[in-house]
């Protein structure tokens, strides 16, 4: 296993012999104390070094693996914040990971912001928009996914406070919001996850059964029904023999010959109302 890989950098000389004071990395809430500071504040000269190359110089990506490397552990932290909310945490960090990237591509020195002042909420911004976008079962409007947190929050605030669970209208009230878009968030709240149709269902009556076994199926007529209802306005305009012809011989299943007994016509003649018949009813649906 390679130095990168275990998040020992290889030390190179750098560039920057002495960083600015303003551009030191120190620790932020959340990710630790003193004990971050010493852990990155070494690679203070090989960020530095990295914002100012140019995009197409080979020495960027070099310094990107180390930096990546090296900051790994602060990913993997954010990303065990999130662990228990329905996503592998392996997955987590490789979204973390993305964010990483992203806080070291648009780092500026220049602006006197520390980098893990900078990186932190941006690698755990991208790990919240993965939760926002990615992980909800049913697709539901963007800003009812961004409600979820303020409502959670404001939820407990106010049970807090009332001693009870808040009404909507409180926690409309609360967050300068319509009671309608609350009302909506809630109930979005149901589509975050799905219940598997594998599911055992505890029976009033009977057995234990899967959820799928007591889901009704589809009606396979249903797809037939405008049909029928154009071929019933179709039948009804043709002539009162020719209609009971077709009725008796579709319908009634029917021979030709049965057919021609039953109403008292020759089984050439049936043959040729029934073809009469078929081109009228045709000529009907199509023009309907």
């Amino acid at each position: 296993m390679s130095s990168a890989e275990t998040g020992n950098v290889v030390r190179r000389p750098p560039v920057v012999t002495a960083a600015p004071a303003h551009v030191a990395i120190v620790a932020v809430s959340g990710v630790g104390g003193s004990r971050d500071r010493d852990r990155y504040q070494h690679l203070t000269p090989q960020l530095v070094e990295f914002a100012a190359l140019a995009p197409d110089d080979p020495r960027r990506r070099v310094l990107r693996d180390e930096l990546t490397a090296a900051l790994w552990p602060l990913v993997v932290h954010i990303a065990r914040r999130y662990r228990g909310r329905g996503e592998p945490v392996e997955d987590l960090e490789q979204v973390g990971a993305m964010g990483l990237l992203g806080a070291l591509e648009r780092f500026d020195p220049a602006r006197g912001r520390d980098f893990l002042g900078f990186a932190v909420p941006t690698i755990a911004g991208e790990v919240r928009n993965h939760f926002r976008d990615c992980t909800w079962a049913l697709r539901v409007p963007r800003r009812l996914k961004e409600l979820q947190t303020p409502i959670r929050d404001a939820v407990g605030s106010l049970t807090t406070v009332l001693e009870r669970a808040p009404k909507p209208s409180e926690i409309a009230e609360h967050l300068g919001i319509g009671v309608t878009e609350v009302m909506d968030a809630l109930r979005a709240q149901q589509t975050y996850t799905a219940t598997s149709l594998d599911a055992v269902v505890v029976g009033d009556r009977g057995p234990n059964t899967a959820l799928g076994d007591r889901l009704g199926a589809a009606d396979a007529t249903l797809e037939t029904a405008l049909y029928r209802d154009e071929l019933r306005r179709a039948l009804t305009a043709l002539p009162e023999r020719d209609r009971t012809i077709v009725v008796l011989r579709f319908f009634g299943d029917l021979t030709q010959s049965q057919v021609a007994a039953q109403v008292g016509l020759s089984q050439w003649h049936i043959s040729r109302v029934l073809s009469r018949s078929l081109v009228a009813l045709r000529a009907h649906i199509d023009n309907t």
